[in-house]
């Protein structure tokens, strides 16, 4: 099994990955969605949690052999970041979706000088939008942001148009399509639902449930 599916396994046998044709999930965009990840619950499973911390180490290693920071999205990221960047023993930072309303005013919490080579690190990659407004702010203080690691990705046409206009590479351990080869050999989902899968995937926003 690959390791994109081996990771989509993982995830729904501690149902941090769930799919429900039948009643599907409601996004806080107001998407309607068979398929709801909750990467959080990794870090309270400890063979799953070195699973992801591997993985992710291997992928930077692979990927981007320059980087010499790792950055965390907060909150979710973070975690699977510090776990990487300690295994790497590279230099770890996270950054805030706004600045600190007190103190320092910081969005970057960490050390980086101007000119780091950093990867980020993401859980889960929807549309795109907020983890490459994380990207923004690290290029904005003069890092040299080598790309993005994550968890998981839908897979939304949407994200892929973003990243590749933001000429930033991602990759992440598991995807979509991963999943529903996985769920469709645990009789999850039944062969005659995975067209209608497929349609969310390319248009999340007015996917309705099957009737």
């Amino acid at each position: 099994m690959s390791t994109p599916k081996q990771f989509a396994e993982k995830l729904l046998q501690i149902k941090a990955l769930q799919v429900n044709l039948q009643k599907p999930y409601t996004w806080a965009s107001g998407w309607r969605s068979p398929v709801y990840c909750d990467n959080r619950k990794v870090l309270s499973f400890p063979y799953v949690r070195d699973f992801v911390k591997s993985e992710l180490a291997n992928m930077i290693l692979e990927k981007f052999p320059d980087a010499d920071v790792i950055a965390g999205v907060a909150t979710a990221g973070i975690a699977h970041g510090v776990m990487a960047a300690d295994l790497l023993k590279l230099p770890f930072i996270y950054v805030r979706a706004k600045p600190k309303e007190h103190g320092m005013g910081n969005q970057i919490e960490g050390v980086m000088e101007p000119g780091s080579k950093v990867v980020v690190v993401e859980d889960l990659v929807s549309t795109g939008k907020s983890s490459l407004q994380v990207v923004e702010v690290l290029r904005a203080q003069g890092a040299e942001v080598l790309g993005m690691c994550g968890l998981f990705t839908y897979g939304f046409p949407v994200a892929d148009k973003a990243f590749a206009d933001a000429g930033l590479p991602l990759y992440t351990i598991s995807n979509y399509t991963a999943l529903m080869e996985v769920a469709e050999e645990l009789s999850l989902v039944r062969p005659e639902d995975k067209e209608h899968l497929a349609t969310w995937r390319t248009d999340p926003a007015n996917w309705q449930p099957a009737s």
